[in-house]
């Protein structure tokens, strides 16, 4: 993605548009095994239909998430779209979990927090069920980790929540909400 998009209204130009349904299209047919049964010109019209979905999905593109289709709601007929990339994406590290854990750092503070990002995106967090169920279409995060949506009652003392892949095994860990690693950024999902 080349230029930006106007994040005051949440529109793409329609060479940003063009672009990135290339580039969505591209990773769809690239990565069958995660959609199995789901057709693109299905996924396109749902897209075109919907441009403010568009606008996240280009956030999605833009920060290093490779968004792809990973599955089907029949019963409200919505497109699932998860982060792919292979590690968590780059454009969203070195982040601490939300907005109280940032104003809690007296010092060295992050520029900005998950919850607080994906928000700005329009999309939100996988949650630890979804992490797990990405991990089963492929290999991600093997070098790095992502945060993922934290339990209210683990968030209320203090604590986050984030899960990586080692071992061949995915983990859940804990850390102090406020923390935040190179490493460590946070993986989203959006319907369509």
């Amino acid at each position: 993605m080349t230029t930006r998009s106007n994040s005051s209204t949440k529109e793409l130009s329609a060479e940003l548009r063009e672009e990135l349904l290339k580039v969505l299209k591209a990773r769809f047919n690239k990565n069958i095994d995660r959609h199995k049964d789901l057709e693109w010109a299905n996924v396109q019209a749902k897209l075109e239909a919907q441009t403010e979905k568009l606008w996240s999905l280009y956030e999605m593109e833009r920060t290093s998430g490779e968004p792809d289709v990973v599955d089907y709601d029949k019963e409200t007929g919505e497109f699932i779209f998860y982060d792919c990339s292979a590690e968590s994406p780059k454009g969203r590290r070195s982040i601490c979990y939300d907005r109280e854990a940032l104003e809690s750092r007296k010092e060295h503070k992050p520029q900005t927090s998950a919850m607080e990002m994906a928000a700005s995106m329009g999309i939100e967090l996988l949650t630890e069920e979804q992490y797990r169920g990405l991990q089963e279409l492929g290999k991600f995060d093997l070098k790095t980790s992502s945060w993922v949506k934290t339990p209210a009652n683990i968030r209320e003392l203090g604590g986050a929540v984030f899960c990586d892949r080692r071992y061949n095994t995915i983990f859940l860990y804990h850390n102090g909400a406020e923390s935040y690693y190179g490493a460590r950024g946070f993986r989203g999902w959006l319907r369509v």
